[in-house]
């Protein structure tokens, strides 16, 4: 019987390290791949300037 993964239509980059070093590996990686969040910036500077005391949105 064949290999019921060669069906899928889709594939996860290759990966580096294990376990909790596991990581995707940048060179395998191309512009198809992750997602395109243009306001990560934005967030990223909005979250920087809450206060320590307010809960930070997940």
């Amino acid at each position: 019987m064949a290999d019921p993964l060669d069906k899928a239509t889709s594939r996860a980059p290759a990966t580096l390290g294990e376990g909790c070093l596991s990581r995707y590996d940048p060179q395998d990686m191309g512009p198809e791949d992750g997602t395109d969040f243009p306001g990560a910036a934005e967030l990223w500077e909005q979250l920087q300037e809450q206060p320590d005391d307010e809960p930070k949105p997940v």
